[in-house]
């Protein structure tokens, strides 16, 4: 392989990760509720069916038929108390009614002191999201000043590769901020 292959293999391998660390940043903030009722809130629950772990999305329907409602329609009606006991023990903060078919989930309006709380939980994940993007770019150094120190690449690839390898991780990291400032912005509406 030459020297400009091996330093393009490393940047989109880089690039690949740094994607799936915005996509993971990406389904964090997806879990974090806005007022709004979403399947997304829920569907990763662990619900324990008949001894064994399994998520929500597996052994049940979603319908939202208002703006604060979620309806849970359990594919077995027998795992109904096993879904409602998921729910209650996870950090949502909601009760679901239980009419023995489906579950029922009112999601109350968010008071101030709740939304700040949400936006700082927001604001955490974006930086673990940007601290996930940096160790990629660390790796991805480390891997390069390898392949100079080994004499793959020259002193002047390393440097060409380590100006385009933070060019990426700016432009991820400024993804991050973008997400962050609109569900920021998603979480202050009243």
């Amino acid at each position: 392989m030459s020297d400009e292959s091996l330093v393009q293999a490393a940047i989109e391998d880089t690039r690949d990760k740094m994607m799936k660390v915005v996509e993971h940043t990406r389904g964090e903030f997806g879990s974090i509720r806005t007022g709004r009722a979403t399947p997304v809130l829920v569907e990763k629950l662990r619900v324990d069916y008949y001894g064994t772990e399994v998520p929500l999305q597996q052994i049940a329907g979603f319908s939202v038929p208002e703006a604060r409602t979620l309806v849970i329609n359990p594919y077995d009606k027998g795992a109904i108390t096993a879904i409602e006991k998921a729910i209650q023990a996870s950090d949502l903060g909601v009760n679901p009614s239980n009419d023995g078919q489906v579950l029922r989930i009112i999601f109350p309006q968010l008071n101030e002191e709740r939304r700040k709380e949400l936006v700082k939980a927001v604001r955490h994940r974006a930086e673990e999201g940007r601290v996930g993007i940096r160790n990629v770019r660390r790796a991805t150094r480390q891997d390069l000043e390898a392949l100079e120190k080994d004499k793959d690449i020259s002193s002047d690839d390393l440097e060409r590769a380590e100006k385009e390898l933070d060019g990426v991780t700016q432009e991820f990291v400024s993804e991050i901020d973008k997400m962050l400032a609109h569900k920021e912005q998603e979480l202050l509406e009243v």
